[in-house]
């Protein structure tokens, strides 16, 4: 199968790139400099562009038979009126972009697997959430919604699209977990704030799957949830990593601290979401990891 990628050389993306390699599928691979990917040329076409601009890039898209949107500048940092217009237009504009050459071709790709965040449902306290539940509406949640609208627009050409809302994703090579893991290793981890907050996460070898199975299953379309079916509190993960890790974890972070040090940010880590993935588990996708113990113990040997 021919894919077009965006975000290929990013936490997930290089994981979802590595399988789909091995499975023998063919991918151009949108990048805005070729330089330092030197070590792809010889597995992926890489193509340069800026995505969030129109461009000659977008003829390769209508060449492929798939296209998976993961781009997005990451969140993790203070949210100022800079960065937080380049959350919003990183994503936005790159989606936009990608709908409008998938939909110039009727012979162009038919399934757009575009990246959103579990952030779309705001903060709901200690409900259950599962796709039906409708948007937040602070920054995150309306930088999502915005988005999705984006993706959506694909289906008015016909084409299939599945919304990913990515929970929290737990690699070794990135993400949440490389930020936790040194305070936690030496001793110095703790709870954030009160430490009830749910902690809505993912496996990354359980989200490169669910990927995967989504793209052979062609009902799978819409919001999809991707999170493990055992979301915990941050005290929880707290236990579970000071478990992992045989160290201490008394050492909580205020939440006054966290709101001070990360301004609107902060509340990400403060409130979080309870996410089920319903979907994925009524379409018959097997979680390998469904607990963060069994996810824990998979990548802190």
């Amino acid at each position: 199968m021919k894919f077009f990628i965006t975000g290929g050389t990013g936490f997930i993306g290089q994981a979802l790139l590595k399988r789909l390699l091995e499975a023998g599928h063919e991918i151009s691979l949108l990048t805005r400099s070729a330089r330092g990917r030197e070590h792809l040329k010889d597995k992926v076409r890489l193509i340069e562009g800026d995505p969030s601009r129109p461009g000659l890039w977008q003829e390769e898209v209508v060449r492929a038979e798939a296209v998976i949107n993961l781009a997005g500048a990451s969140i993790f940092s203070r949210w100022s009126k800079r960065v937080k217009r380049k959350l919003l237009e990183s994503r936005v504009l790159t989606t936009r972009r990608l709908v409008e050459a998938m939909a110039s071709s009727k012979d162009g790709p038919q399934v757009l697997l575009s990246a959103s965040a579990v952030g779309y449902y705001g903060f709901q306290g200690d409900e259950e959430i599962d796709e039906s539940v409708t948007h937040g509406d602070d920054f995150l949640a309306q930088t999502c919604q915005a988005w999705e609208a984006e993706a959506l627009k694909a289906k008015e050409a016909g084409i299939r699209v599945a919304l990913m809302r990515f929970g929290i994703v737990l690699g070794q090579e990135g993400g949440a977990l490389k930020l936790m893991l040194p305070l936690f290793r030496i001793g110095l981890g703790g709870r954030l704030g009160k430490g009830s907050q749910w902690f809505s996460w993912i496996h990354r070898a359980d989200l490169v799957e669910a990927i995967v199975f989504i793209l052979d299953h062609p009902e799978a379309q819409g919001p999809i949830n991707f999170t493990a079916p055992e979301p915990v509190t941050n005290a929880e993960l707290t236990r579970a990593l000071s478990q992992a890790l045989h160290r201490p974890a008394m050492l909580p972070v205020p939440g006054f601290i966290i709101s001070l040090v990360l301004g609107e940010f902060g509340s990400i880590l403060l409130k979080g979401q309870r996410v089920k993935p319903v979907k994925l588990e009524n379409l018959g996708f097997n979680f390998q990891y469904p607990s963060i113990n069994q996810a824990l113990t998979d990548l802190l040997p």
